[in-house]
C-alpha cells in the first residue's frame, strides 16, 4: 500500500486513539493516505450516525477500511452497510487500533507465538469477552466446519 501510494480508512476508537495511529503511519508508511472518523460509543448506532459514518467514508474512496468498533457490533455494522461503502477492502480489527496505537499493550510474546493471547485477554477482562471466547467463537468454527463439509 506504502509503495503504490494507497489509502486506507479507520473507523472506529477514540479521536486520542487515531491520532496515535495517524502519528505512527506518518513515519512507517508516509506514502500512505489516511482518514478517520471516531464514532459515538454506543450499543446502536443511529440512522445519522451510520449516515455520517459513511459519508466521511465515502467522500474519502479508500482503498483499504479498517473497521475496529467491538466485536460483533463492528462486523454486524460492515455487514449491513457493505454495499453502500465505497472501498476497495474492507476488514473488521477490533483491538488492532489500540495494540497499533500503543494504548493497549500485548502480552509477552509466548501468549502472541502460541496463539494463545486471547487467552490473557479473556483473564484481563472476563465480563465483556466470556461470551465471545468461549460461547460464539465455538459456535463460529462449528457453523465453518459444517459448510465446509456440506460444500465438499
Amino acid at each position: 500500500m506504502n509503495e503504490k501510494a494507497g489509502s486506507c480508512f479507520f473507523l472506529g476508537s477514540s479521536e486520542s486513539t487515531l491520532e496515535k495511529i495517524n502519528k505512527r503511519l506518518m513515519i512507517e508508511f508516509p506514502q500512505i493516505k489516511t482518514g478517520f472518523h471516531s464514532p459515538p460509543f454506543k450499543k446502536e448506532f443511529s440512522k445519522e450516525d451510520n449516515s455520517i459514518m459513511l459519508e466521511a467514508i465515502n467522500s474519502f474512496k479508500p482503498d483499504v477500511l479498517f473497521v475496529g468498533m467491538t466485536a460483533p457490533k463492528q462486523e454486524k455494522w460492515v455487514d449491513t452497510h457493505r454495499d453502500s461503502i465505497d472501498a476497495g477492502a474492507i476488514t473488521s480489527i477490533g483491538a488492532v487500533f489500540d495494540f497499533y496505537s500503543g494504548t493497549t499493550s500485548r502480552p509477552s510474546s509466548f501468549w502472541v507465538n502460541n496463539n494463545l493471547e486471547w487467552f490473557i485477554r479473556l483473564l484481563k477482562e472476563p465480563r465483556r469477552l466470556w461470551k465471545r471466547y468461549l460461547v460464539y467463537s465455538p459456535l463460529f468454527f462449528i457453523s465453518m466446519l459444517k459448510y465446509k463439509f456440506k460444500s465438499s
